[in-house]
């Protein structure tokens, strides 16, 4: 398996709508040093229409088993598992599925990292078929965004799933 997937940046760009997109962005920011997490839910018609902020316990994980999370939410998140399914519960109340999974990397690309890849790939991943968002926030802004689409045929993240993530308006 390669170690990370990145953007292929001589794709067209993926578009969504600019509230979510902003909201996004709001949210890596606002976790910095760590890295921020969540949902985005949305329709067959429109993929992109609720951001679902989830809690990144990154950092309880770590403190309660260094060796089996050996990194904090500096570095990687773990997201609550009450909210992401009380998020998924809610979405499905209003019509609307998970779509999309983000998070952030702080001080450094966006990209699929090899953590990123097993988590998203895994038979137990309990959001199948959602793309993965990645946000690049460097110092106090987002500098890029890139979302990541699985291959089918393989079960696999690979770098032609990988494109610029921009918003629409």
């Amino acid at each position: 398996m390669q170690d990370r997937v990145d953007v292929e940046r001589n794709q067209p760009p993926v578009l969504i709508p600019a509230t979510v997109f902003n909201e996004l962005r709001r949210h890596a920011i606002e976790a910095v040093p760590e890295e921020c997490c969540g949902l985005i839910t949305g329709t067959d018609e429109e993929r992109f229409e609720s951001v679902w902020r989830i809690s990144n316990v990154m950092t309880r994980m770590h403190v309660a088993d260094v060796e089996t999370f050996p990194g904090d939410a500096r570095t990687a998140y773990y997201m609550a598992e009450v909210e992401y399914l009380q998020a998924q519960r809610d979405a499905e109340a209003r019509g609307e599925m998970i779509t999309a999974v983000y998070h952030s990397h702080v001080n450094a690309d966006a990209y699929l990292s090899a953590e990123d890849r097993v988590y998203a790939e895994s038979p137990l991943f309990p959001f199948p078929g959602a793309r993965q968002i990645v946000l690049s926030v460097v110092g106090d802004r987002v500098k890029d965004a890139g979302i990541f689409e699985m291959d089918y045929e393989s079960g696999r993240f690979t770098s032609e799933g990988g494109r610029l993530l921009e918003d629409a308006e």
